[in-house]
């Protein structure tokens, strides 16, 4: 089980996010997103929409996709 911010995902703010693989980690913040803008977290609404724009346009999300890969496995 491995562990990163929402703030290392490309979000505003410091909430831990575990999983056993960086797709877990991705989903879960996505979930976050969702769950924290839908709260009137406003400062999550540009992070929210960055992720929803990268579900409708996958080949240029895969950078994003690719160093949050990479970073993943970095980690202890």
């Amino acid at each position: 089980m491995k562990t990163m911010t929402c703030r290392q995902l490309g979000g505003p703010c410091d909430a831990t996010l575990s999983g056993t693989t960086a797709d877990e980690i991705i989903k879960a913040q996505d979930r976050h997103l969702r769950e924290t803008v839908r709260g009137g977290g406003s400062d999550h609404l540009p992070a929210h929409e960055e992720m929803k724009g990268r579900w409708r346009h996958p080949i240029k999300a895969m950078g994003w996709y690719r160093d949050t890969k990479k970073a993943f496995a970095a980690l202890p």
